[in-house]
């Protein structure tokens, strides 16, 4: 990246946030500390009000805007696949906003542009397995987002895995995590008095209260997130080998079981698991038949081994 691209960047990045280090520009763009230092000093004799604080970082006085951002195709061709996801992992509430910004990302493009991307937009497809009309959120996502922005309670009617249990609560909402092919909340449930997460496909009804919570009491949502990961005291370690040619195929959907590692083991691949059901985690090894070897558990082979005599007593003549 030449200088002038570079400080056209940097600009861009100072107005993306309320206030950037010198450390993060450096991180970013590749460059030393006294880079940095020089380039925003470029900005400021250049005329852009770039205002910076000993010891916080650098932002950029109020009120001061660049022209209509311009993108390469490249950039927009990266908007487009987000948008394409954005269509099938988001509900309706956040489609629409990302179709208008679309329309908005392609009204500054350069008519050569814009025909590039109109047809790589016939090119492009994202297939994922719908669930059924009662799993499927409703308009959720967008009211959620701005709950979490503006640290306000919020009021749910919340269908549990039991499909006869509906409960009322008051969630303080601290994040959304996208995991097993759905969005969940992540709460502190005043009903229950604990963090929870929450399936946003199963809640029917929701209301963004006035009150707003103290945000600082809660964890953020990596932290979160990296606690339930690292806590392994309700998982349990499994150890397969499976061949390699067979393996290649697994190579999306061990995701989903708990795939920690693998290591090459002559023509096997052996494949390390945490999973918090063994049960269920047995019931997908029998799709590979004779494919696959349990090492470990002890518990899981014993499980395996009673699946077969199962379907053995169910399809004898």
């Amino acid at each position: 990246m030449n200088r002038i691209d570079r400080l056209h960047a940097i600009l861009t990045h100072l107005q993306s946030k309320k206030r950037v280090t010198a450390q993060e520009l450096a991180d970013r763009f590749n460059i030393s500390l006294r880079t940095v230092y020089r380039d925003v000093k470029a900005l400021d004799e250049s005329g852009v009000p770039v205002i910076g604080e000993a010891g916080s970082g650098y932002s950029i006085m109020e009120g001061y805007r660049l022209p209509p951002v311009m993108f390469n195709q490249e950039e927009a061709n990266a908007l487009l696949l987000g948008g394409k996801l954005a269509e099938k992992m988001t509900d309706a509430s956040v489609q629409k906003y990302f179709e208008a910004a679309l329309f908005k990302i392609k009204a500054v493009l350069r008519t050569t542009d814009k025909e590039n991307l109109d047809q790589l937009t016939e090119n492009i497809a994202v297939l994922r397995t719908r669930p059924s009309a009662d799993e499927i959120s409703d308009q959720h996502l967008s009211a959620l987002q701005k709950a979490i922005i503006d640290k306000r309670a919020i009021f749910i009617r919340y269908q549990s895995n039991n499909k006869d249990e509906i409960t009322e609560r008051v969630v303080e909402p601290i994040g959304l995590w996208y995991y097993s092919q759905f969005w969940h909340l992540i709460g502190w449930c005043r009903l229950r008095n604990g963090y929870r997460d929450f399936r946003v496909s199963r809640i029917q009804r929701l209301q963004v209260k006035d009150e707003q919570f103290n945000n600082t009491a809660h964890p953020s949502l990596n932290t979160y997130i990296e606690s339930i990961v690292h806590n392994s005291a309700e998982l349990q370690e499994a150890v397969i080998r499976i061949d390699r040619e067979v393996a290649r195929y697994i190579r999306e959907s061990k995701y989903f079981y708990g795939f920690v590692r693998e290591e090459e083991d002559g023509d096997c691949v052996r494949m390390h698991f945490m999973t918090s059901s063994l049960n269920y985690f047995g019931r997908w090894l029998l799709m590979f038949t004779n494919s696959i070897q349990v090492e470990s558990p002890g518990e899981l082979k014993t499980l395996i081994h009673n699946f077969i005599g199962e379907l053995r007593e169910q399809y004898q003549c």
